[in-house]
């Protein structure tokens, strides 16, 4: 039957990191830490895409005031400068430069054939619009007479962030629509230039038909020290993404003008759709990913918990006391393997004490019945006999018996306590040495002058560092005690005359400390080495007198090593040929570091 062995239950008991707590942290993380890198990857290229954006409408628009600013200029006589001059900045000694708007209209429809997707004007610096590009009347709205769907693509496209605009090709001359700039009355352009230049602030009228309607502004952040104009990026009502930006047109380093440029950034909203489209297909893979392993988990921990629930709960129902967990359950390596296996083990030792104590509980009762018995039996027979002398040894044998129930029902009441005393007291690092010692100096104290003769013989501790000092075990002294008086009154009872008794500490390897008492004794019959651990097993010298001890000593000796974690064994000191030398009991216990 295949179970969780000591060192593997003490290698998860180590592990912080066990097979389970793996899946919990799996299941657990795997589907946050997808949805935040998600979300701060569309934040900053969200940010990216609208900031590559404006720089490349900028470096276009710097290109079309560049051009403007050289070729579509006309020079004026100072008088007529002078008359022309609108509360902007005042007239200057000379002839002056200023916009031709002939060639400057020319020019930029030349420029912006290329690019018909961006919409460009030019305006003098008072504000005036002098030109725009084609199609620039017609400003930014949807072509005439498109009307919009309406359905789960609008619903899902709002969703997402985005309106059905993003995924529509941009139209071209006669074919596609023209697009304008969405520009009203009260919005004010600041220029920024260089700080040799004079750069007026005005109000920009558009002299386009349709103004599109704005559902929300978007702002950049602004690059510090930047002294350029920010950009206008707005989203309209039927989802389109405008962005928009001005620079002056510059001669001489003068501004004779300012060139607006407005495009549609539907490759924004595209890149941004197709992006947001991914991580919707990511989060379904992670939701499903999330079921399947919720489903593992489940399949893994909550299951065999029920399992192992039912098999308790049979377990407490079962009356043979023949059910054990299922082996399946028992054979895996996780935590669940390891509760299994202490659940059957736990299941088992509750069911051997049970055992234990109904036998226990027999044996009491048969052994108190015979004294009973014995003093029923005497008071009788006083009651119907007159000599005198005769009730006198009655009476002798009642008072025997007395003692004998008193004595028994004493150690029935130790043996029954150990158990309970023990686990509730913590062991403690108890050197065994000066213990001996002491009962040593007692008996030479008390003994009588043919009694046995206790001799110490204590090894030291060899390790590093406690050279020297006595070995120390892991027990509760007084019950330690007990114990060695058990065995060393045992000993005393089979020891011959003037015999001695040897107390004997030493290194039992692996971990333990060993104390062996050994005798003179006739030794112990072979096949009584275990059965003298019996409760209320006697096996005593025949010129003892019968009751004087209720044969629970050796049994609580056991008892309480076992519950110490050690073990108590019996056995006889031989010579070379095989003849018995007398008893000898080993007591093994977890030696302390």
């Amino acid at each position: 039957m295949p179970t969780l062995t000591g060192e593997a239950e003490a290698g998860l008991t180590r592990r912080w990191l066990s097979p389970m707590m793996r899946n919990i942290l799996l299941v657990n993380a795997l589907p946050l830490v997808l949805l935040a890198v998600t979300v701060l990857y569309l934040n900053q290229f969200h940010t990216g895409l609208l900031q590559g954006e404006v720089g490349a409408l900028r470096e276009q628009a710097r290109i079309y005031a560049g051009a403007l600013g050289q070729s579509a200029v006309t020079t004026l006589p100072a008088p007529k400068q002078a008359a022309r001059a609108v509360g902007g900045r005042a007239a200057a000694e000379g002839d002056s430069v200023q916009l031709a708007p002939d060639v400057a209209r020319l020019l930029l429809r030349r420029l912006t054939e290329p690019s018909p997707s961006a919409v460009a004007r030019l305006y003098a610096p008072d504000g005036q619009a002098i030109a725009g590009s084609a199609g620039s009347e017609h400003g930014l709205c949807p072509p005439p007479g498109r009307a919009r769907r309406q359905g789960f693509a609008d619903w899902l496209g709002g969703w997402l962030g985005i309106a059905e605009a993003a995924a529509r090709p941009t139209e071209r001359n006669g074919e596609r629509g023209e697009r304008g700039s969405e520009r009203t009355a009260e919005h004010v352009l600041v220029i920024r230039a260089h700080p040799q230049l004079t750069v007026p602030e005005v109000s920009v009228d558009s002299a386009a038909d349709c103004q599109p309607a704005v559902r929300e502004r978007v702002v950049l952040p602004e690059e510090p020290g930047s002294n350029e104009a920010p950009p206008n990026i707005w989203r309209t009502v039927d989802g389109r993404l405008l962005v928009q930006v001005v620079e002056p047109v510059v001669h001489e380093g003068h501004t004779i003008g300012i060139v607006q440029l407005t495009r549609e950034a539907s490759g924004v909203d595209r890149t941004l759709f197709e992006v947001r489209a991914s991580i919707f297909g990511l989060t379904l893979i992670a939701l499903a990913l999330t079921v399947l392993l919720s489903w593992y988990l489940s399949l893994t921990i909550a299951r065999p918990i029920l399992s192992l629930a039912r098999a308790a709960r049979v377990m407490r129902d079962n009356a043979g006391r023949t059910f054990s967990v299922p082996t399946r359950l028992r054979a895996r390596r996780d935590e669940i393997g390891l509760l299994a296996s202490t659940l059957d083990e736990s299941a088992q030792a509750l069911w051997t004490r049970m055992d234990a104590i109904e036998r226990f509980a027999a044996d009491v009762a048969h052994e108190i019945k015979n004294p009973l018995s014995s003093i029923r039996s005497a008071i009788e027979t006083a009651l119907r006999i007159g000599d005198v002398e005769q009730q006198k040894r009655l009476l002798t044998i009642i008072g025997h018996d007395v003692r004998r129930l008193d004595r028994l029902i004493t150690d029935i009441s130790d043996a029954s306590r150990v158990d309970a005393e023990l686990s509730r007291t913590r062991p403690e690092r108890v050197a065994v040495a000066p213990i001996l010692s002491v009962m040593a100096e007692m008996n030479e104290a008390t003994r009588e002058a043919d009694g046995p003769l206790l001799v110490v013989e204590a090894e030291s501790d060899t390790r590093p560092g406690r050279e020297g000092q006595p070995l120390a075990v892991w027990a509760v002294e007084d019950r330690l005690v007990q114990v060695l008086r058990n065995l060393i009154g045992n000993a005393e009872s089979f020891s011959p005359p003037a015999g001695r008794i040897w107390l004997r500490v030493a290194e039992a390897g692996r971990g333990f400390v060993s104390i062996a008492i050994e005798d003179e004794g006739p030794g112990i019959p072979p096949a009584k080495l275990e059965s003298i651990f019996d409760r209320f097993y006697t096996e005593r010298p025949a010129a003892e007198r019968f009751g004087q001890h209720s044969g629970l000593g050796l049994s609580i000796s056991r008892q309480i090593v076992t519950n110490l974690r050690g073990n108590l064994a019996a056995q006889n000191r031989t010579d070379a040929s095989g003849a018995i030398l007398g008893a000898k009991f080993v007591v093994t216990l977890p030696r302390a570091f």
